[in-house]
């Protein structure tokens, strides 16, 4: 994570999105809101004295991020909403009567602030809690264990079995219509796949997830991503069988499989699947794995509240727990799948 939180829209909203990290940096900072309408709000002399700078200061930021700072809950409060603030904390917020719109920041969009300040000292500070709280945050929910985060989507499983499954369709059209080393030929095509989808193929994957040669690297995809891979083998498998079959049964070579790679990774129905997948695997590793994928930057994007909920949050599950309460069952159905 980029300790400069200044310069990054992404890495500020993966912080903003991050409920329980939010949540950690409010028991953290010592400062203090009006609760209203169901969260705290603070108004910009709030801000202003909190960051230790003049309140045009804050202007000024405002009007440069003002997008942004939206985005993450700051509003204009005018009509029966400023009314009722009035009511209820015109001792606080010190203005006249006749004031029609008030500025007011909810707690995101207050430490959005302090994550554009760079003339503050204090906002500085707050910055430098905010990443230990982050990091730690996320090390705690998984244990440490990021490499395997993907496996906390309650999704995963289902489509990790789907994969398998077509993943015997690719393996059996390469062991029959595909020529090369038996040792070799099924890496290579599925170098070519990850090349197509993720424009890194296997061992470049490896080294930026920090893989070691015994880690499975589907083990290590997230759901979506899986379905896509998926997809694209069942494809390329078919299309293996089939111009094996119209060649009369004659072995294909690698750079022929090469070429039916590349079409299918060209093929405009493909495209919004690729997409979606480049951007899950660019921005989620980034997000939770502290991971950039160089070729793949373009698709890079704050990861979502929604995303952080399934991953490390309320919607998220122990999948290594799962996997030892139904050991016996999974055993006993892979002996079923082994007497096939």
């Amino acid at each position: 994570m980029n300790n400069n939180l200044t310069q990054s829209n992404i890495e500020r909203q993966n912080i903003l999105n991050n409920r329980i990290a939010v949540e950690n940096i409010a028991k953290s900072l010592d400062v203090v809101g009006m609760f209203f309408e169901g969260e705290y709000r603070f108004t910009k002399q709030m801000v202003a004295e909190f960051y230790e700078v003049d309140e045009r200061t804050i202007e000024r930021c405002v009007e440069q991020n003002i997008d942004e700072l939206k985005h993450n809950g700051y509003v204009l409060s005018k009509g029966k909403q400023l009314k009722d603030l009035k009511l209820q904390f015109a001792h606080v917020i010190n203005v006249g009567s006749k004031t029609t719109q008030l500025a007011l920041f909810n707690f995101r969009s207050f430490l959005n602030i302090g994550m554009l300040l760079t003339e503050s000292e204090k906002a500085k500070q707050v910055r430098s809690v905010i990443l230990n709280i982050v990091i730690g945050s996320i090390n705690e929910k998984v244990g440490g264990g990021k490499k395997y985060i993907n496996r906390r989507d309650v999704n995963y499983l289902s489509a990790a079995v789907t994969e398998e499954n077509y993943r015997k369709t690719l393996t059996s059209a390469i062991n029959h219509c595909v020529t090369g080393h038996p040792n070799y030929k099924y890496s290579q095509v599925t170098d070519l796949i990850y090349k197509a989808i993720f424009r890194e193929n296997a061992k470049e994957y490896r080294e930026i997830l920090w893989l070691d040669s015994k880690d499975n690297i589907r083990h290590t995809l997230y759901a979506e991503v899986l379905l896509v891979v998926s997809s694209f083998e069942n494809g390329v498998g078919s299309q293996i069988e089939k111009v094996f079959n119209n060649k009369g049964n004659i072995q294909l070579s690698i750079e022929e499989v090469g070429q039916i790679v590349e079409q299918l990774a060209n093929a405009p129905s493909q495209q919004p699947y690729l997409n979606d997948a480049r951007t899950k695997m660019a921005s989620r590793d980034y997000g939770f794995r502290d991971v950039y994928h160089v070729n793949i930057a373009e698709y890079l994007k704050a990861v979502t509240p929604e995303e952080f909920e399934r991953f490390i949050g309320s919607e998220s599950i122990d999948f290594d727990q799962i996997l030892e309460d139904n050991k016996d069952v999974l055993k006993r159905l892979k002996q079923v799948e082994d007497d096939k």
